[in-house]
């Protein structure tokens, strides 16, 4: 049974971690660049089915093996690295006006494409590792036993205030590229600077000294 303050503990506890701007808030603002607002939101919601999974494969087994093994954390870790960068230079290298636009671009950015794009980056995002290997566990009762259970629906907390906190920022994004739009130039321009955002991402998570 999940008592009013492990969830009100683990609110707070997220809401300091998820708000402050990250690698999950990076990408998402880049990708409402890039892409619009729509394919922005629709990256939000496969962002945090991703970022759940995690939890869900912590709260089963994955959680002991990667305190047993830092180089299967790093190979997840890297290949959310280059995933990131591959997504930026492709971003950067169709940055065009949106009459210039085909048929082929149209597909590849579609809901559907933005929500498998936002679940890789939050299967692999570190964040969602330390999140649910050194801030859920904090508010579990051990005494109420069904460890995993308690994970997976202490997890539901996160991932709600990541959807509602990076639609913020999708929605703010999206509008001013909106605006950007009038002017041909402009929008190409500000595709590029989106792509060079998710770039950006994939390097400071790189550079980043991110832990179990």
């Amino acid at each position: 049974m999940i008592t009013a303050t492990q969830t009100i503990g683990l609110a707070l506890a997220s809401i300091v971690l998820i708000a402050v701007p990250g690698p999950s808030v990076m990408f998402v603002v880049g990708r409402a660049f890039s892409h619009g607002r729509t394919n922005a939101l629709a990256s939000v919601l496969g962002n945090a089915i991703g970022c759940f999974s995690v939890g869900v494969a912590i709260a089963f087994g994955l959680g002991p093996l990667l305190e047993r093994s830092e180089v299967i954390f790093q190979i997840i870790k890297w290949a959310g690295i280059l995933y990131l960068i591959y997504l930026g230079i492709h971003a950067i290298r169709h940055a065009a006006p949106s009459h210039e636009v085909n048929s082929k671009e149209l597909n590849n950015t579609s809901v559907w494409a933005a929500i498998r794009t936002g679940t890789i980056v939050g299967l692999t995002n570190p964040k969602s590792f330390i999140l649910f290997t050194a801030v859920v566990p904090q508010f579990i009762d051990t005494t109420s036993g069904n460890t995993p259970l308690q994970i997976v629906v202490l997890g539901l907390i996160p991932m709600l205030i990541g959807l509602i906190t990076d639609s913020t920022w999708a929605l703010s994004a999206g509008q001013a590229r909106t605006w950007l739009a009038k002017s041909p130039q402009r929008m190409t321009t500000i595709g590029r600077i989106g792509g060079a955002s998710i770039i950006g991402v994939g390097v400071s998570v790189a550079l980043s000294d991110n832990h179990r």
